[in-house]
Formats: structure tokens, C-alpha cells, sequence
């Protein structure tokens, strides 16, 4: 981002979002194979709409899944029980699972294909970032629309706001000076809810028990504007609403668009996609970049050529955040950490089932504990500074 005055937007959208769900469905599959196989081979895409779940895709496992009876597990923890339309109950499922196209499986397999290591599982270019505008060194507008989605769940689940329904999304835009955030220009909050909430109370719990409580009071003023459910009624909403597949939140799940994006989606791939473990790695890089004090803002990218496993290159910009040059932060980068597909997936453990928490709310950001997101972790800060 260049330094100067400006107007930056970014949205999130909660766990019971169709999209989401979907990104839910697919990762909760991959969990299951790699709890029974870590070697598993996975590419699981969901498409949901009115009364359907279609889960499909290529699956070379060892590992034995009841795909119906997990779908219905998992749409009924993200809420969708006993509801008019997309019941968990009592959608129609449809599964088509094949196996890894055995071309592709020989470019990422050790020993098979032209090159004798691992390489990786399809070509592309993945970005990582991070920036010191917040303790998780994320932008401050994807991380703001993160927590209002966050809390609206939290709201839902308790009971708090009990008329809230599983599908929701949120907007926040910062007015921008000298690239630094100055003030919330604008808020905006859509949340299904039941027909019996009256807009009054919507707006009065939404405002007093949602936004008020995450925003940074010293970001508000008398001017900032908030658009809570603007079209005035979202009773119908889910798959009911609104038809969801997997991979289309891809901005949602990385940097609400403040970087660059490759394009890959990452749920219900597993870890020899580069798209995913690539990207966890990308951001990783920059996260420690920032987090060793070198630079306040920093993109890596990676891009790779399918079976091959030694990345094609490596990109770091700082924006002129950093006074030492980026191809100096680029050589630090590949002394201390070995980029093929093969040892990111070590690095990080990658071949265990973590995948499901990462499917809504943000694939970084997030803390690092219990095993789970391990690529927010900072500790080769120190060797980088």
C-alpha cells in the first residue's frame, strides 16, 4: 500500500455463510482421511443449495469415511437443524469421490515422475503478508470484520442474542493517512435472524452487543456510519438463500484484499497443493519478517512448477517499509528455511488433521495453540532481526 490518503474495505463472513459451509464441508472431509491416512490424497469440493449438499472430487486414501453421516455431523454444528429448506436431517447428499489422477500423483510422490524428490502438486504462485497495524500483524480491516462475524457467533451460539441465525457477514472500512488507520468510516452488518425479530431490536443488539464491544473506540466518532441489515429484513438466508461452494471466500480467508492473492482456494486440499501449504508458508515468511522488526509491511510470494519441488521464486516486497534491501530479506529468508513442498509439510506438521478451524474466520491471524496454526508462529523472528 502506498502512503497516502485512502479508503480501504474489507468483509468477512461467518461459519453458517453457504460459501463457508461449504469450505467446512470439504476440510472436515480431508480431516477425516488424514486422521486415518496422513499420506492421503485430497481435492474435496461442496456445493450447497436449497435441500442438496453435493460433496465431490479425488480421494486416494487408506481411510474409510461415512461421507453422508459427517456432512450431516458438520451442517448441524455450524446450526442448520430443524430448518425450513436446508435441514441437516434432511438434505439430499450426494457424493462423487475418485481417486488422484495417477499423473499428478507421480509428480508429487518420492521416486515416481522426472525428478526423484517430491515435487509440488500443481503449478502456481502464492502470496503471503503481514503488517504491524495489529498485534496479529494483520490489515485492520479484515482483522475488525473477523471479529464482528466472530462475535455475532459467540452471540448466536450462547443464546445472548438468541434470534440470530447461522448466516451472517460484516464490512469495515478505515480511512487511511500516511498509510496509517485514522478512523472507521463505515460498518456494515447482515445477520439472518428470525421472523420474529423487529428491526428496532436488531439494530439496538447488533450496535450495543456486537459492535460496540470489538470496535476501537478511539477508531468511532459521531460520524462513522453503521448499516446494520440495510435491505431491512434477512429471514431467508444459508443455502436456502443463497447456492455455496467451496473456494469462493478466497479474499475472506487471506487479507480481506489489502495483498495480492495467487488465486488458489485452499479447503479440502491437503498439504502437497501447494496452493495451501505454500500459502501458509508465504505467510509464515512474512509474518516473522515483520515480527523480526526488518520491515512493517511485507509480502512474500512463492511460485512453484507441478513435481517440481525447489520453488521457481521467491518475491519479497516491503514497500520501502525496511532498510535493508528486499533481495537481502529474500537470501535471509531461503538460508533459515527450506521452501520445498516436502519440508513445509514437516514444518508445520501439516499431514494431521487441523484443517476444519481453519475453514471459517480467517486462515491467519489466528493464535498459534494447540497445534493449530502453526504457520502463525514467530519464532524464527529472532534469527531474521
Amino acid at each position: 500500500m502506498s502512503k497516502k490518503e485512502f479508503t480501504f474495505t474489507s468483509e468477512s463472513v461467518s461459519a453458517g455463510h453457504p460459501d463457508k459451509l461449504c469450505d467446512q464441508v470439504s476440510d472436515a472431509v480431508l480431516d477425516a482421511y488424514l486422521a486415518q491416512d496422513p499420506d492421503s490424497r485430497v481435492a474435496c469440493e461442496t456445493l450447497v443449495a436449497t435441500n442438496l449438499c453435493v460433496v465431490a472430487g479425488e480421494i486416494t486414501s487408506k481411510g474409510k469415511v461415512d461421507h453422508e453421516a459427517l456432512i450431516r455431523r458438520v451442517v448441524a454444528e455450524i446450526g442448520y437443524v430443524g430448518v425450513d429448506g436446508f435441514d441437516a436431517d434432511a438434505i439430499s447428499i450426494f457424493v462423487r469421490l475418485g481417486k488422484q489422477s495417477p499423473d499428478i500423483s507421480q509428480g508429487v510422490t518420492v521416486g515416481q515422475g522426472r525428478h526423484e524428490e517430491q515435487g509440488a502438486g500443481d503449478q502456481g504462485l502464492m502470496f503471503g503478508y503481514a503488517c504491524n497495524q495489529t498485534p496479529e500483524l494483520m490489515p485492520l480491516p479484515i482483522a475488525l470484520s473477523h471479529r464482528l462475524t466472530h462475535r455475532m457467533h459467540e452471540a448466536r451460539e450462547s443464546g445472548e442474542v438468541g434470534y440470530l441465525k447461522p448466516d451472517s457477514k460484516s464490512q469495515v472500512s478505515i480511512d487511511y493517512v500516511d498509510g496509517k488507520p485514522k478512523r472507521i468510516s463505515t460498518v456494515v452488518i447482515s445477520s439472518q435472524h428470525a421472523d420474529s425479530a423487529s428491526n428496532e431490536e436488531i439494530h439496538r443488539d447488533i450496535s450495543e452487543k456486537i459492535i460496540k464491544p470489538v470496535l476501537p473506540t478511539e477508531l468511532v466518532d459521531a460520524e462513522t456510519v453503521m448499516h446494520i441489515n440495510p435491505t431491512g429484513r434477512f429471514v431467508v438466508g444459508g443455502p436456502t438463500g443463497d447456492c455455496g461452494l467451496t473456494g469462493r471466500k478466497i479474499i475472506v480467508d487471506t487479507y480481506g484484499g489489502w495483498s495480492r492473492h495467487g488465486g488458489g482456494a485452499f479447503s479440502g486440499k491437503d498439504p502437497s497443493k501447494v496452493d495451501r501449504s505454500a500459502a501458509y508458508m508465504a505467510r509464515y515468511l512474512a509474518k516473522n519478517v515483520v515480527a523480526s522488526g526488518l520491515a512493517t509491511d511485507c509480502e512474500v510470494q512463492l511460485a512453484y512448477a507441478i513435481g517440481v519441488a525447489q520453488p521457481v521464486s521467491v518475491l519479497v516486497d516491503t514497500f520501502g517499509s525496511s532498510t535493508l534491501a528486499a533481495e537481502a530479506i529474500s537470501a535471509k529468508l531461503r538460508e533459515h528455511v527450506d521452501l520445498r513442498p516436502a519440508s513445509i509439510v514437516e514444518r508445520f506438521e501439516l499431514k494431521r488433521p487441523i484443517y476444519r478451524p481453519t475453514a471459517a474466520y480467517g486462515h491467519f491471524g489466528r493464535e498459534a495453540v494447540d497445534g493449530l496454526f502453526p504457520w502463525e508462529k514467530t519464532d524464527l523472528a529472532s534469527q531474521l532481526g
